[in-house]
């Protein structure tokens, strides 16, 4: 005996006509009604898929021999190099086209050489590659030498998720810089669901950066994080309030480290007038919100744990000098 649907009739079968042309109607009827959730008669937006799939061949670019092909030598080298960067600039510049030609067109500014801007961004691009391997050697090296359970380079390129998040977060800002709509996000939240760890492709991040174990990290869109910083999970670099909405577009809302800030896992430091000194560290489950001099220690006030057993009692620790993870 046939399933039956809640309304009698037999489960799978279709609609009848009147009542399939009458949801189709109503469909269409909300989706004329509701521009901001549609995308029609504006030709064709950046595809995820193939965003991704440029993150995947610009991982390649950056650390040759480790993704994508192996069993590279110098001899091949050459002609690996010139194969993959004709794909990813064919890939980059159909998908930069792509997001500046919508974006003009949500914006009602359609007059731009749409093709002849997407090429020139992705030259612009390609052209600061030798400069983003050599900013990534740096933050490679951070995390070896900062972290005493790593067993050298390659463990930390092929397993680290705070390598992962910053070498796409270091190709999404320059991408950012150049202006290119939607693909910078679209890069950096493919790594926020990797990893676990969430830059906004704007926050401007220097050299020997070092995110260790990384989970539940957020660093906002106007944060600035100077060299030699290194920062645990949980740690949130954020905006005082977002009430204010679009208000606050341009405007610096997120902290700035200056070098060699260490900031322990579960701190947040909110604000875009607060900076943190030179050299400051800045211990667990903290909560900042105004200035800290250079070589500052913050911790919070009278930690106390508590054990209870058959004989209530109770023990205090002192923080210690330094947190060490």
């Amino acid at each position: 005996m046939s399933a039956k649907s809640r309304n009698g009739a037999p489960s799978g079968a279709a609609l009848p006509a009147t009542g399939f042309a009458g949801l189709v109607e109503s469909i269409v009827a909300s989706d004329l009604a509701e521009p901001l959730t549609r995308h029609i008669d504006a030709g064709s937006l950046p595809n995820r898929d193939k965003v991704i799939d440029l993150v995947k061949k610009l991982r390649e670019l950056l650390f040759p021999g480790y993704f994508g092909k192996q069993n590279l030598t110098t001899q091949t080298l050459e002609y690996y190099v010139g194969e993959l960067l004709g794909d990813i600039r064919s890939l980059l510049a159909e998908q930069v086209f792509n997001a500046i030609r919508h974006q003009a067109t949500r914006h009602g500014d359609p007059g731009r050489d749409f093709e002849q801007a997407a090429g020139d961004i992705a030259q612009a691009f390609l052209e600061a590659i030798p400069r983003l391997r050599a900013v990534l050697a740096t933050d490679v090296r951070a995390a070896f030498e900062g972290d005493p359970a790593a067993r050298d380079a390659d463990e930390v390129i092929f397993s680290y998720p705070g390598i992962l998040a910053i070498t796409v977060h270091r190709i999404a800002h320059e991408l950012h810089a150049l202006k290119v709509p939607l693909i910078p996000r679209m890069m950096s939240e493919y790594a926020h669901a990797l990893t676990g760890i969430d830059i906004h492709p704007g926050a401007s991040i220097g050299e020997f950066f070092f995110i260790d174990h990384g989970t539940g990290v957020v660093i906002g869109e106007t944060t600035v994080i100077g060299r030699y910083a290194k920062i645990y999970q949980g740690v949130t670099l954020g905006a005082m309030s977002t009430r204010g909405g679009q208000s606050f577009r341009g405007v610096k809302r997120h902290p700035t480290l200056e070098e060699a800030v260490t900031v322990y896992s579960g701190a947040s430091i909110l604000g875009g007038q607060t900076v943190i000194g030179r050299e400051a560290v800045i211990s667990s489950n903290v909560f900042v919100t105004q200035s800290v001099p250079a070589h500052t220690r913050v911790t919070v006030k009278s930690l106390e744990l508590q054990y209870r057993n058959r004989q209530p009692q109770e023990f205090k620790q002192e923080p210690p000098l330094d947190w060490v993870i």
